[in-house]
């Protein structure tokens, strides 16, 4: 896949994506093909191509795409937010990482999980945990004010708990009241751990 670096190619990537989710939402996996989607960014089959040469590819250049934008939300939105004291920091951490309906993240759902082996192999959950990780060490190390920092070890084991819950959370589909009290208890859990450090 050609990645955008010019401002019309980047919106025309960003239309493309819209069209898909839209696509997606409206007819499913099954009805979704790359010249419908095409059509309805507003782009001929060929630009769509030179991006995606399949719908599978869309997929997977989709999902990286917001995985990318998550990472930079907990950049701008945790690490780079000196405002906060760390248990807001943290809690915001959490619930950006957590949140299954998050609606900036509409194709994170049960449908999309059911073929992620299409698009997905153990390197590329990998190179997510590494990334994740990676972000989530820096949100600790921006905690200027927490007593105690926390090892990198013990940081991997809650971004395990905190994105694997996620991912089981849209396979399991809890009721709203489950997911809610599920994310307070993953923020009190990590922070009542980080005051007994």
């Amino acid at each position: 896949m050609k990645r955008p670096s010019q401002a019309r190619a980047i919106f025309t990537v960003e239309a493309i994506y819209q069209a898909f989710v839209r696509i997606w939402q409206r007819d499913g996996w099954p009805g979704l093909t790359t010249r419908e989607v095409a059509l309805e960014a507003g782009v001929a089959i060929g630009t769509l191509y030179d991006y995606f040469p399949s719908k599978e590819a869309l997929l997977s250049g989709y999902i990286r795409h917001r995985l990318d934008t998550l990472l930079q939300d907990i950049d701008k939105g945790v690490v780079q937010a000196n405002d906060l004291d760390w248990t807001t920091r943290i809690k915001r951490l959490v619930r950006l990482t957590c949140a299954p309906d998050d609606a900036r993240q509409p194709l994170f759902n049960h449908a999309v999980s059911l073929i992620e082996h299409l698009i997905a192999e153990p390197k590329h959950h990998r190179r997510v945990f590494s990334e994740l990780t990676q972000k989530w060490r820096e949100a600790f190390a921006a905690c200027s004010d927490l007593p105690v920092q926390p090892s990198p070890a013990t940081i991997d084991a809650w971004v395990i708990m905190a994105w694997g819950g996620r991912r089981y959370c849209v396979t399991a589909q809890p009721e709203a009241a489950q997911t809610t009290a599920w994310l307070a208890e993953m923020e009190t859990m990590i922070c009542s751990r980080l005051l007994n450090l």
